[in-house]
């Protein structure tokens, strides 16, 4: 008979612990440093507004009773600083009822941010960083072994993950199953990182081998979590080389990590002592009543909730990243079920000329991550996430995307708002603001070999056409 709970497992419950303290960390940062421009007083989907027309009920949160910068200030450094101390630990050094209220908290202070950030906060990772913060409140610390239960919705929760991506796939765009997506994704993926220009210039072959590998490791891996060990830690480790191959090619915030740790959590210690000098397991107490009451409710929420998400990955109308409940747990996921074919982006200029004509000098603003000057090579953001930059490149794709938002961003540029520009990584108007602003929408492809020995341009783009036409204060 399985005991409840399982010292086999204490590494893994370790490494996610210290390892969700910090994506948790990155995420309070990320908030605290981009919601002026975002959702602030002065923002571009004002958190005020928004409360106004969204009930508590529909979104909880703490910002539904009072909401200022200043608050939203104090509540994201908050996060920070709790974050950083469940990063380096404290929650060992704490009786397990402390460790849970802890947690518990973080969760309740992020859900309060996801809820009122609309759509700059409507990604996937969001929802999966706060169903695996809600686990980790049931996963216990150094006074009692890890609770089998919970390790088992940690691998159902990854097994939906992985397995949600890969239907969505199979069941999206044909270049999934001929094998030839990656002809374009590494190209055409939102934000692409330092690698990815040389992931693109893999041969073909090897692309359509990287294709039937992710198949295999979404569609057929997955199932492997739940076998005995060491087949369950075998899968696991194989989903994280995939994961870090994902790392290396692409910007995906946090989505990736997030996927490692909850892997991490289905390696037995025996398994791992196999190919890494692991510590033996210490001795642990089992779990007191009180907390494996607590756990056998939370298994059953858990088993309830799970019908909307398990329904939606037998459907032949499958959602991708879509939460039914407003508190974000037991979600559906999935990522890329259409691969673009070409690669649009809208490059915003500005001028400071009183009248335009054919002959007006535009310069453009320069973002941090979204591809720009063909001559800089993208870098290397994740697990940090540059939401204005994602939202362009759905912008680009279509302008409803951006209806929302959009005017204001432009209305902000014509007048240097500070929050605004901490955005961007250059504003060709230091001094003073300029009189219009338009954006373009230009076709990006990576440089061949050639183009990058000769030209020393990492992207080739050609104008496409007029995506805002000129625009200046009071139009």
């Amino acid at each position: 008979m399985m005991s409840f709970t399982d010292s086999e497992y204490w590494l893994g419950r370790l490494v996610f612990q210290h390892g969700l303290g910090v994506i948790y960390l990155i995420a309070f940062l990320a908030a605290a440093r981009q919601f002026p421009a975002l959702i602030g007083e002065r923002g571009m989907l004002p958190v005020s507004r928004f409360v106004r027309r969204v009930s508590f009920r529909s979104a909880p949160s703490i910002f539904q009773f009072h909401f200022s910068d200043r608050f939203f200030t104090a509540v994201a450094w908050c996060g920070v600083l709790l974050s950083a101390a469940m990063a380096v630990g404290a929650p060992h050094l704490v009786p397990l009822w402390a460790a849970m209220l802890l947690w518990a908290v973080l969760w309740v202070l992020y859900l309060s941010i996801v809820n009122v950030g609309q759509a700059w906060y409507a990604f996937g990772w969001e929802s999966l960083l706060l169903e695996a913060g809600f686990l980790a409140i049931f996963l216990g610390n150094d006074r009692v072994a890890p609770p089998v239960l919970v390790l088992w919705l940690a691998r159902w929760l990854l097994f939906r993950v992985e397995f949600g991506a890969g239907l969505i796939k199979l069941r999206g765009d044909a270049c999934w199953r001929d094998l030839t997506c990656l002809y374009y994704h590494h190209e055409t993926q939102p934000m692409p990182g330092p690698l990815s220009w040389f992931f693109h210039r893999l041969p073909r072959p090897l692309h359509r081998v990287e294709v039937a590998a992710n198949h295999f490791a979404q569609l057929v891996v997955p199932f492997g979590l739940f076998a005995p060990q060491p087949v369950a830690s075998v899968a696991a480790a194989f989903l994280i080389v995939t994961q870090l191959w994902l790392v290396l090619s692409g910007n995906f915030a946090w989505l990736n990590w997030m996927t490692i740790l909850l892997a991490a959590t289905a390696i037995a210690g025996s398994s791992a002592a196999a190919v890494l000098p692991v510590p033996d397991p210490p001795a642990l107490p089992a779990a007191p009543p009180w907390f494996a009451g607590l756990i056998i409710a939370f298994t059953v929420a858990v088993v309830f909730l799970s019908y909307w998400p398990a329904r939606n990955l037998i459907s032949r109308h499958q959602r991708m990243n879509v939460s039914f409940n407003p508190l974000h747990l037991v979600n559906t996921y999935g990522a890329f079920g259409n691969i673009g074919r070409t690669r649009e982006e809208v490059v915003f200029e500005g001028t400071d000329e009183a009248d335009i004509t054919e002959r007006t000098r535009w310069r453009e603003y320069e973002f941090k991550g979204k591809p720009g000057d063909p001559r800089r090579l993208p870098r290397q953001w994740a697990p940090y996430h540059l939401r204005l930059d994602w939202l362009m490149w759905f912008a680009a794709i279509s302008p409803t995307y951006a209806r929302g938002w959009l005017l204001a961003f432009v209305e902000r540029l014509l007048r240097n708002d500070p929050a605004t520009l901490r955005l961007l990584r250059r504003c060709p108007f230091p001094d003073s603001p300029p009189r219009y602003v338009r954006a373009r929408i230009y076709l990006y492809r990576f440089a061949t070999r050639a183009e990058l020995r000769h030209d020393r341009n990492w992207w080739h783009r050609t104008l496409v056409g007029e995506y805002l036409p000129p625009m200046g204060l009071g139009q």
